[in-house]
């Protein structure tokens, strides 16, 4: 236990026999009205993230019958920056530790900077538009709560196209993940493009993307803001072993003609 007699479970408002299904269900519902921007928004997301992984939790249920707590101190808000430092040579091959676009470790970190800007500093934009009416399925009945989760199930599959690819067949990667895309963000897509390219023979890098878990976080008309947890194995040249990263993804989610697409992605490297 933590000084505060807290634990996930108590965060989440569940036992600590909670199957999966009711962490997870507990979870989506804690997290349906609440702003991104909120503490507890991300004190909800830190336990999910500790609960649905079955070997943290079973490290969090040893040191709960221990005495003891695992749980972190929430991270305080920090103000995201709009137009960062770009560096002009490749940075160390080092797992990501910035709320940038971490596609691939060392030298794709300075390539997605631009990318990076667009989606993180407009994501923040949108969150915060005054006007704004966050709608919950309970307010809006069926409808919204069948639209909402009809972008969430959208959200899922697009995500592994639009953040996964393949040296060997980049064309092919490139092309699949623009059919997921509004015509906006494909513009921001083809700049992380146009900068992969050139290091492509030389990194070899293959990433993939697996969908851990998502939720609806709001609903305003006909957008969906969805949040991931993904795991995004990546391998490049001269590695044995794919590292494994651990992400937090939020996709913008839109509908356009009946159909949701992808209008805008930021992510952030989730806490181990």
């Amino acid at each position: 236990m933590s000084a505060t007699g807290t634990s996930w479970y108590d965060v989440l408002g569940v036992e600590p026999d909670a199957s999966t299904e009711e962490v997870r269900s507990a979870w989506r519902s804690a997290i349906a009205d609440l702003d991104p921007s909120e503490r507890r928004f991300r004190l909800l997301n830190q336990a999910a993230e500790v609960l649905l992984d079955p070997a943290r939790r079973a490290e969090h249920d040893a040191a709960l019958e221990a005495g003891r707590s695992d749980e972190p101190e929430p991270e305080e808000p920090v103000a995201t920056p709009t137009t960062p430092a770009t560096p002009t040579t490749p940075a160390a091959a080092v797992p990501p530790t910035g709320s940038r676009l971490p596609l691939v470790p060392g030298w794709a970190l300075v390539v997605l900077a631009v990318l990076a800007v667009l989606s993180v500093s407009a994501a923040v934009v949108v969150w915060v538009q005054p006007n704004e009416r966050v709608v919950s399925a309970a307010e809006g009945g069926n409808e919204i709560e069948e639209s909402a989760e009809q972008a969430r199930a959208t959200a899922e599959r697009a995500v592994g196209p639009v953040l996964s690819y393949d040296y060997r067949s980049f064309e092919e990667s490139t092309a699949a993940a623009r059919s997921y895309m509004t015509v906006d963000y494909q513009e921001d897509y083809d700049q992380l493009v146009a900068a992969l390219e050139p290091n492509l023979e030389e990194v070899q890098p293959v990433v993939e993307v697996e969908v851990v878990d998502s939720a609806v976080v709001r609903t305003s008309g006909d957008r969906v803001d969805v949040l991931l947890f993904v795991n995004r194995p990546t391998l490049n040249k001269g590695m044995d072993e794919p590292v494994v990263y651990k992400d937090q993804v939020t996709m913008r989610m839109v509908r356009e003609d009946g159909t949701w697409l992808v209008d805008d992605l930021s992510t952030t490297p989730l806490q181990e």
